[in-house]
């Protein structure tokens, strides 16, 4: 039952929520609960001016996958802001790029847990390639390099 409600928490945001209903600001984001670099993540965001509000959850890839990702391209946690998906650890730049532009796409996912990304340690050894979610629920190409 939990799974349900929190997938339909999921859809009804990303598709019927709009602009005047969250605040471009505002974030929700969905980790699994024993992950820390999900919280550095927040931070950044938090260092950067959104208000966060983080909501562990064991479902976070059926969430993802009822948010249009394959699993193959899912990141290490899900956020919701101002209407679109931000799967993983996506720089500032393509957010507010993504907020700014307003494309007609569910949102935008930088796969796995690249190091150097903002939340993980390491070093960053090449650009980044955040990827389209349609909102037919498919990957479309490369929306921003970072």
């Amino acid at each position: 039952m939990r799974t349900i409600l929190n997938i339909l928490a999921v859809v009804s945001f990303v598709w019927a929520a709009g602009p005047a209903l969250a605040g471009d600001k505002d974030v929700t984001l969905y980790k699994n609960p024993q992950c820390d670099c999900c919280e550095g993540y927040a931070d950044y965001l938090r260092e950067n001016g959104f208000e966060v509000a983080v909501k562990p959850t064991h479902d976070l890839a059926q969430m993802g996958r009822e948010a249009g990702i394959p699993d193959k391209f899912q990141g290490c946690h899900l956020s919701m802001i101002d209407g679109y998906v931000v799967s993983g650890h996506v720089p500032i730049a393509t957010v507010e790029k993504m907020l700014t532009e307003r494309p007609d796409i569910a949102g935008v996912t930088l796969p796995g847990m690249p190091m150097g990304s903002p939340g993980m340690g390491g070093t960053k050894e090449g650009p980044f390639e955040m990827l389209e979610i349609t909102k037919s629920g498919t990957i479309g190409g490369v929306y921003a390099r970072e």
